[in-house]
């Protein structure tokens, strides 16, 4: 991640769209999501990354689109992971998932 040093917040919306979009267009998946991991891992700033729950609905009828539901869930499973805080954000309101309310 190439960011200005003085930069101390990095808002990345929308990690299920981005996803979607290198699914789409054919990209070396493993190695975009294996370079998140490790930006994530050892961030240069403050990251608030925003992604959707894409496992609490019903089973998709497609097979990509079954794929692209599982992909979403590992991602967001090891982002979790990583993370110091997960924050689930329901009808507007925020449930700590991983440490606590900011």
């Amino acid at each position: 991640m190439n960011l200005p040093s003085d930069v101390r917040v990095c808002l990345v919306d929308c990690l299920t769209v981005w996803l979607g979009n290198l699914m789409h267009y054919e990209k070396d998946l493993e190695a975009y999501l294996e370079e998140l991991y490790r930006v994530v891992d050892d961030p240069p700033c403050e990251l608030i990354l925003v992604t959707n729950e894409t496992g609490l609905g019903i089973v998709p009828a497609d097979p990509m689109s079954r794929i692209f539901r599982d992909r979403a869930g590992w991602m967001n499973q090891r982002l979790a992971l990583l993370a110091d805080r997960v924050v689930l954000l329901m009808a507007g309101i925020p449930l700590a998932i991983k440490g606590t309310l900011p």
